[in-house]
């Protein structure tokens, strides 16, 4: 190798360049991205991925359900790659550095150290996961979720977006469905660089979030079931309607939320039957979010939105259903890779602080099978999920300078260490 790990500097201005040249595929008119998974854009984009990576002499492989691994080969090539990545798939109106940025400053540290013909000891990899945004197939972080065995390809396959399509369908029409077996690419530890998606870092004045874990989050789909009846001359006291109880339980959640410090919730979907204008509506079914830190606060909260619900279907005279849709529990990340990213911004200068991330990541299904943490770097005015969502030129440079390197100390570690001994 030319130069040692720690004089290795990531080129802020091509990793900008990226992120402006990606946000055209699927861009929209507002500045943001619409690029959701399995479609033409995601496809292109993934393309435009592959290239990239293979004309640094990574080897790319995609696996059954199209998640995306770039390997650079290190001296050690039977250790499992350190990775780095996130996603390259947005919401429907979503921005240009939600996922993307954690990609592509992947990709700039891979640029970097093969510029400089640096060898790390063990491989390194870069990840594009498939579906982490759930905003087309649901649930969200599908593709980490099959790769760490919680969810299986049968799964993955039947999940249906809402014109009907699977997910097996999409996959078939852009062509990326791969030849690897489900989690048959190991991995040694695992970083992600992302963008905060709240308020706190910017707030504070911080450049760097030591992500320290993931707060855990539930799903529920609601179904309140009344009875139809003509909007005219059906007496109030003799009524069914599904819309009023969901009403009411929309207030219930964020009053259960409010009763739990620490807890958010979001009623983010509600859809009436049959949606007339003269018609009393028979059914309402509404979504759930419903996230914390701990567990048995998420528990909590959630037998109390049970409860509202029941005590609200009495009082209106419907009945009601609350079905879990998706549980990701609480995920404290590992020690060791969080010290790496507590030595590089340190080394690097950069204020920086602890902090628990309040969305999910792929790297909480991660976290699940190997040693894994996060960087969080400010996003402006803590927006995101938006098309106006925006980070600095400064920011996502300091949080890929970081990225290279917490991987660069970590893979020193594990040099270091003694043989079959962690780092």
């Amino acid at each position: 190798m030319t130069k040692r790990a720690n004089n290795l500097s990531i080129d802020a201005k091509r990793l900008w360049s990226d992120l402006m040249e990606t946000a055209r595929i699927g861009g929209t008119a507002k500045g943001g991205i619409r690029r959701l998974t399995l479609g033409e854009e995601d496809r292109r984009v993934r393309d435009w991925f592959r290239a990239e990576c293979e004309s640094l002499g990574c080897s790319v492989h995609v696996d059954e359900v199209g998640n995306m691994f770039a390997i650079r080969p290190g001296r050690n090539n039977a250790l499992p790659p350190i990775a780095m990545g996130s996603h390259l798939d947005t919401q429907p109106t979503g921005g240009k550095f939600d996922g993307v940025l954690g990609v592509l400053a992947g990709l700039e540290c891979l640029r970097t150290m093969h510029a400089a013909d640096y060898e790390t000891h063990a491989p390194v990899m870069l990840v594009n996961w498939t579906n982490e945004e759930g905003s087309r197939f649901a649930p969200a972080m599908l593709g980490s979720g099959v790769h760490a065995g919680v969810f299986d390809r049968t799964y993955a396959d039947t999940r249906k977006d809402g014109d009907g399509v699977s997910f097996a369908e999409a996959i078939e029409a852009i062509s990326y469905r791969g030849e690897v077996a489900i989690g048959a690419t190991p991995i040694g530890a695992m970083f992600e660089l992302h963008i905060e998606q709240g308020p706190i870092l910017e707030a504070e004045g911080d450049t760097i979030g030591v992500v320290t874990g993931v707060q855990g989050m539930r799903w529920y789909d609601v179904e309140i079931t009344g009875r139809e009846s003509h909007a005219g001359s059906t007496p109030m006291r003799l009524r069914q309607d599904a819309l009023p109880a969901a009403a009411a339980l929309v207030l219930a959640v964020q009053a259960a939320a409010r009763a739990c410090p620490g807890a958010v919730a979001t009623v983010g979907t509600i859809a009436v039957h049959p949606g007339s204008r003269n018609v009393i509506p028979g059914a309402a079914s509404l979504s759930i979010d419903l996230r914390h830190p701990d567990s048995g606060a998420l528990e909590r909260t959630e037998k109390a939105i049970e409860q509202a619900l029941a005590a609200i279907c009495a009082e209106h005279g419907v009945t009601g259903t609350l079905t879990r849709i998706w549980d990701s529990p609480p995920v404290p990340f590992d020690p060791r890779c969080i010290a790496s990213v507590r030595q590089a911004a340190g080394n690097l200068g950069y204020r920086m602080r602890d902090i628990v991330s309040g969305a999910g990541h792929d790297a909480a299904y991660i976290a699940r099978i190997a040693p894994t943490a996060m960087i969080f770097v400010p996003c402006a005015g803590g927006l995101s999920h938006n098309e106006a969502e925006d980070a600095s030129f400064d920011d996502c440079g300091a949080g890929a300078q970081v990225l290279l390197q917490a991987v660069l100390d970590y893979d020193r570690r594990l040099a270091e260490a003694p043989q079959g001994e962690a780092p």
